[in-house]
C-alpha cells in the first residue's frame, strides 16, 4: 500500500522552468514536506498519465510542474478521475498556479497539502469547441505572434525573424474579431481578445492597437506572455459569450497557449473544471 505523500510527477523539458537545477530543487521541497515522488514522467517524451494509469497503480494525486499548454493537456485528459492534481510552477507565467494558489512559495504549497490545509476545487473554466482553457483563451490576428514565441524557444533565429514579419502583417491585414452575443466593445472589432476564467464568470478583455509601432509592442508582450500590457478595454464579466472573426471566416486561437482553430462564431461558455485541483488560495 503506498504511503499518504506517494504522488506521480509530470514535467516537461521545454517548459521554462524544468532545467536540472530546479527539478533537483523540486524533488528536495517534496521529500521534505513528506512526498514520495513514485514516478517521474518526461512529457512529451512519455505519454501523459491517464486516471486508469494512476489508480492501477494506488496514485490519489498526480503533481505537475511544466507550463499551462502541458498542465492543461493533463487536466483535461483526466476529466472525470476521482484523484486530484497539485499544479506548481514548472512554466513562464504560471497562470493557472497563481489563480490556485496565490504567490505562495512551492514549499509552502507542498507543505499546507501535506498537512491537510489546501482544499480540493473544481474552478471555472472557459469551455470552446477548441477546448476548455484552465488559465485563459486568446483570439484573434495577434495570436500569430505565437508562431515567433516558439521560434524564440527553439532558437530559431530564422524562424523567428520570418515570423515576426509575418506576424505584423497579420495583426495588421486580418479580420478583426468581436463579442457578438451580447455585442461588447468596438463595433469594428479587436486584434485580441482575452478571455480569463473565475468562479464569477469569463472576464473579457480586449487589446487595440493604432498603428504599426502599437501592434509591434502588443507582439513583444505577447511573446513575454505578458497579455495585460498595452491599451485595452475592460468589457465585464459573464456566464457566456460568443465571439468570432469580422468576415465570417475560421478564427485563430490561443487555449492555455496552445494553437487551437476556431469556429466562425465561438460560443464560450463557463463550466465546471472535470477533475478536483489542490488549492491553497480561495478567493477566486
Amino acid at each position: 500500500m503506498k504511503n499518504a505523500g506517494a504522488i506521480w510527477l509530470v514535467v516537461n523539458s521545454a517548459s521554462g522552468s524544468n532545467t536540472d537545477p530546479e527539478l533537483e530543487s523540486l524533488e528536495e521541497c517534496c521529500a521534505k514536506a513528506g512526498f514520495s515522488i513514485e514516478r517521474v514522467i518526461c512529457f512529451p517524451d512519455e505519454d501523459l498519465p491517464t486516471g486508469a494509469d494512476l489508480d492501477a497503480a494506488s496514485i490519489p494525486m498526480v503533481a505537475v510542474f511544466t507550463g499551462d499548454g502541458t498542465i492543461n493537456a493533463l487536466v483535461t485528459g483526466l476529466y472525470g478521475w476521482e484523484g486530484s492534481v497539485l499544479v506548481l510552477p514548472g512554466g513562464t507565467m504560471n497562470l493557472l498556479y497563481h489563480r490556485l494558489h496565490g504567490d505562495r512559495t512551492i514549499a509552502e504549497v507542498l507543505d499546507a497539502v501535506i498537512n491537510g490545509q489546501a482544499k480540493k476545487l473544481r474552478p471555472g473554466v472557459v469551455r470552446s469547441q477548441g477546448g476548455d482553457a484552465l488559465a485563459g483563451l486568446l483570439m484573434g490576428p495577434a495570436t500569430a505572434w505565437n508562431e515567433v514565441r516558439e521560434a524564440m524557444r527553439d532558437a530559431n533565429i530564422k524562424a523567428m525573424a520570418d515570423g515576426v514579419a509575418e506576424a505584423v502583417e497579420t495583426s495588421l491585414s486580418a479580420p478583426m474579431v468581436r463579442c457578438s452575443d451580447p455585442p461588447l466593445g468596438r463595433p469594428q472589432g479587436y486584434p485580441l481578445l482575452m478571455f480569463t476564467p473565475y468562479d464569477s464568470g469569463i472576464e473579457v478583455a480586449a487589446y487595440h492597437a493604432e498603428t504599426p509601432r502599437d501592434y509591434l509592442g502588443q507582439g513583444l508582450a505577447l511573446l513575454k506572455q505578458n497579455f495585460r500590457e498595452g491599451p485595452h478595454d475592460n468589457l465585464g464579466q459573464y456566464a457566456a459569450v460568443t465571439a468570432g472573426s469580422m468576415d465570417g471566416g475560421p478564427i485563430d486561437m490561443l487555449v492555455d497557449g496552445e494553437p487551437r482553430s476556431g469556429a466562425a462564431d465561438e460560443e464560450l461558455r463557463l463550466v465546471e473544471c472535470g477533475v478536483d485541483l489542490m488549492a491553497t488560495e480561495f478567493n477566486d
